[in-house]
């Protein structure tokens, strides 16, 4: 089985540590988050992972080699302009028979990955996404009110979401649809498929998630790797 991680970002909100280090490999407490993951898909059964990247390329593909000593097959793909989330994934036109997972570089997750893939490549759609159920205190009361009238109080509710977890499984087909050349996310691609009446299908997850997007996110991932995903 294949995946992509998306390793091409500048990590700005984590600055100053992605100056010298590229975001995906800033340490998370024994390794690195592309070592955390790949650690993850191996032990899912995948045994090919490419890595989409662009800043500071040359330093991800030294640091990792090819793979061999992470038990898995690593390439390199490198963008010669920023491509997006989806945009990248043009580059790898014909490298795809089977269906193949897709995961944002910054992720730390304990997902099943086995269990996403099974479920999405039983599916007849192209593209299926991981959803996570997110929980969001509120700090007011929220009023409920006909015309001049109050008719409820709820005192700080809390606020129900649900968010885009940055992992997907892709058939190969979905290639075709992405522009070549061309900056383009996978939001701009969710929407241009729904806009052309077709299906995506949603997996929520239950399992651990973090995006390592700011510098508290970092050092939430520092404090919670012993619990998580120190073997």
């Amino acid at each position: 089985m294949k995946a992509v991680i998306l390793a091409g970002g500048l990590g700005s909100r984590l600055k100053p540590f992605t100056e010298i280090i590229p975001k995906p490999l800033l340490p998370i407490g024994e390794k690195s988050i592309l070592e955390i993951q790949i650690d993850r898909l191996r032990a899912s059964g995948f045994n090919e992972i490419i890595l989409a990247t662009n800043y500071k390329s040359d330093y991800i593909e030294n640091y990792l080699g090819d793979g061999s000593r992470y038990g898995v097959k690593i390439s390199i793909s490198k963008e010669t302009v920023p491509l997006g989330t989806a945009g990248p994934l043009t580059l790898l036109k014909g490298k795809f028979e089977k269906p193949f997972v897709v995961i944002n570089g910054d992720i730390l997750t304990s997902i099943d990955f086995n269990k996403l893939y099974d479920f999405a490549k039983n599916k007849n759609e192209l593209l299926t996404l991981a959803i996570k159920k997110e929980i969001l205190p509120f700090a007011f009361g929220n009023i409920s009110f006909n015309d001049d009238y109050v008719t409820n109080v709820e005192e700080k509710p809390d606020i129900v979401t649900y968010i885009l977890a940055g992992i997907y499984v892709m058939k190969p087909e979905i290639i075709d649809i992405i522009p070549e050349n061309t900056y383009y996310g996978i939001d701009t691609l969710i929407k241009d498929m729904l806009k052309a009446n077709m299906k995506i299908v949603k997996y929520e997850m239950g399992e651990y998630w973090l995006d390592i997007g700011r510098l508290n996110d970092y050092e939430e991932a520092q404090n919670i790797y012993q619990k998580h995903f120190k073997k």
